[in-house]
């Protein structure tokens, strides 16, 4: 298991999809706000000056020499929600990002955040 501490000490590491094609750059990580324990990272993608973040879950993530190994490819991960390099993850917009890796979505019971930003 990838400690949320463990995986701030790789950003700006390569991000790469399991046949190794470099996705992007780790630019943070999102943890769930029940068990503290990483579940999606932001990913910095596109050419500098239109840069975006894209979001992965890093629940099966390997750590590697240099890079974040995710489990999902390039081109899905490309096509994932995003926002800008300067944006905060809207609290509405949790959900969308489950969806898109066909993964479950529960809000918690007191309507507050499923992910935080460490």
């Amino acid at each position: 298991m990838i400690h949320s501490a463990d995986i701030r000490e790789w950003r700006n590491r390569d991000v790469i999809d399991p046949q190794g094609h470099k996705i992007g750059a780790l630019e943070g990580v999102y943890v769930d706000t029940t068990t503290d324990a990483p579940s999606v990272a932001t990913v910095r993608t596109g050419p500098p000056t239109r840069q975006r973040l894209v979001f992965v879950p890093v629940d099966e993530a390997t750590l590697g020499p240099g890079y974040v190994r995710v489990a999902y490819s390039k081109g899905q991960v490309r096509k994932a929600p995003s926002m800008g390099t300067d944006d905060v993850l809207p609290a509405d917009r949790e959900e969308e990002i489950f969806k898109h890796y066909d993964r479950p979505y529960e809000p918690r019971a007191d309507r507050g955040r499923l992910l935080a930003r460490r």
